[in-house]
C-alpha cells in the first residue's frame, strides 16, 4: 500500500468527524422520543400535555385542610337601609286651638314626652296599640283601660290595679299625670290628651309648624331601630319568612348580621311590571351599622344549605385539561393531583366529594 501523504491524512480525519458528528444528531431525537414516552409511562411531568390527574409539582406554598362545614349559598338583593316606614301624626279629627310647639327632627320621643303642645297643652306619647276613641273615666272598662293603667304604672304612678276596670284609684292617678303635665286635674281622659304608638318614635319630619291650626298634619316619624327594607322580586319569596338570616353589606364594605322581621304582601310593581314583595330585616347589633343612618345595602338571602358537607377553600381548586376541577394532595410521600366533584360554592369555600376526599386531607392553595 502507498503511504498516505500528510494532506490525505488529514482529509481522512475530518471525514471521520463528519461521520461522528451525524451519528450524535441522530442519536439526539430519539433521546428525546424515548424520555417523552417514558414520562406518559410513568406519569412524570414531561410537558404541557402532561394530566393533572396524577403528579402535581412539590411544596405548595400554602396549604389548607379539607374540613366538614356547613355552607349556606345566598341571594343578593338590593337593600335600604333606615328606620322603617313612615307614620303620620295629626292632632285630633274637629280639634280647636293652635299648635304652639313641635319637637325637632331626629327628636326621639319615649313613654311621657311631649308629642306637640296645642295652645300650650302638653299631648304626651302612651305605649300600647289602642287609640284613645273615646272619653275613659271611673267605670270604664275594657281594653283602652288596661292600656292607660299599664301606662301610668310604667310612668311611676303607683297605686293603680292593671286591669279592664277603671277605678277611683285609676281616676286618683290620672289626677296626678295630669297634674305633672299642667293639665286641669278631671281623672278623666279624652280623645287627644295623648298618642299612642307601639314604643319610642323617631321625629322623621315635621309637615306643620308652631302657629299652624290643630286641624292639619303635625309630623312624620319612624321608629327608632335601623332597619333594613327590601321590595324583593316574588321570584324570591321562599328566600324570606320571618325569622330568616341573611346578611346585610353596609358602603363601606362591612357585613352584619340581620334576620327577616316582616314580610308584607306583593302591592308594587318594578318597571318591567313584576310584582315585589316589602321586607323588612333588624339588626340586632346595632353598633355595627357605625354612623350610617340612610344608605344603600346590599342583603344576602339563604338560598341553599348544605350541611356537614367536606369542603375547601375556593382558590384551592385546579382546573383541569378537558373541564372539571382537582386539588393538590400534600402527603408525606408528595404531592398529587386528585379528581374532585364540586357542590354549593358560599363565600370563599366550596363543597368538594371524590375518591381520596375526606377530612382532614391536606391540600395545596396556589398564590
Amino acid at each position: 500500500m502507498r503511504p498516505k501523504t500528510p494532506a490525505a491524512e488529514e482529509e481522512a480525519v475530518r471525514a471521520r468527524r463528519r461521520r461522528r458528528s451525524r451519528r450524535v444528531l441522530i442519536l439526539l431525537p430519539a433521546l428525546v422520543i424515548v424520555a417523552a414516552a417514558v414520562a406518559v409511562a410513568t406519569g412524570l411531568p414531561g410537558g404541557h400535555g402532561t394530566s393533572p390527574a396524577s403528579v402535581a409539582p412539590t411544596g405548595p406554598p400554602v396549604t389548607a385542610t379539607v374540613e366538614k362545614r356547613t355552607l349556606t349559598r345566598t341571594q343578593t338583593v338590593d337593600g335600604d337601609l333606615g328606620y322603617g316606614d313612615l307614620d303620620a301624626v295629626q292632632a285630633p279629627p274637629g280639634g280647636r286651638g293652635m299648635v304652639t310647639w313641635l319637637p325637632d327632627e331626629g327628636d326621639v320621643i319615649r313613654r311621657g314626652d311631649t308629642v306637640y303642645r296645642l295652645d300650650q297643652k302638653k299631648v304626651p306619647l302612651l305605649y300600647g296599640s289602642i287609640p284613645i276613641y273615646r272619653t275613659l273615666s271611673a267605670g270604664s272598662e275594657g281594653g283602652d283601660v288596661k292600656q292607660l293603667e299599664r301606662n301610668l304604672r310604667a310612668l311611676g304612678y303607683t297605686g293603680v290595679t292593671v286591669d279592664d276596670e277603671y277605678t277611683s284609684a285609676t281616676a286618683y292617678a290620672v289626677e296626678r299625670w295630669q297634674e305633672d303635665l299642667g293639665r286641669r286635674e278631671t281623672g278623666v281622659v279624652k280623645p287627644g290628651d295623648a298618642v299612642v304608638a307601639s314604643g319610642s318614635r323617631r321625629v322623621a319630619e315635621l309637615t306643620g309648624a308652631p302657629g299652624a291650626a290643630a286641624s292639619r298634619g303635625l309630623l312624620r316619624w319612624t321608629g327608632t331601630t335601623r332597619v333594613v327594607t327590601v321590595d324583593l322580586d316574588t321570584d324570591y319569596a321562599d328566600l324570606a319568612e320571618p325569622g330568616t338570616a341573611a346578611t346585610v353589606e353596609l358602603p363601606d364594605g362591612t357585613e352584619v348580621a340581620a334576620r327577616v322581621t316582616d314580610v308584607g304582601t306583593p302591592t308594587s310593581k318594578t318597571k318591567a311590571g313584576g310584582a315585589t314583595l316589602p321586607v323588612e330585616l333588624k339588626v340586632a347589633e346595632q353598633k355595627k351599622l357605625g354612623r350610617y343612618q340612610a344608605a344603600k345595602v346590599e342583603v344576602g338571602l339563604a338560598a341553599e344549605t348544605r350541611e356537614d358537607v367536606l369542603a375547601v377553600p375556593v382558590n384551592a381548586l385546579v382546573a383541569r385539561p378537558g373541564g372539571g376541577y382537582a386539588v393538590v394532595a400534600v402527603t408525606a410521600a408528595g404531592t398529587r393531583y386528585v379528581p374532585v366533584k364540586t357542590g354549593v360554592f358560599a363565600g370563599s369555600y366550596v363543597e368538594v366529594s371524590g375518591t381520596g376526599v375526606v377530612a382532614g386531607l391536606t391540600v395545596g392553595v396556589p398564590r
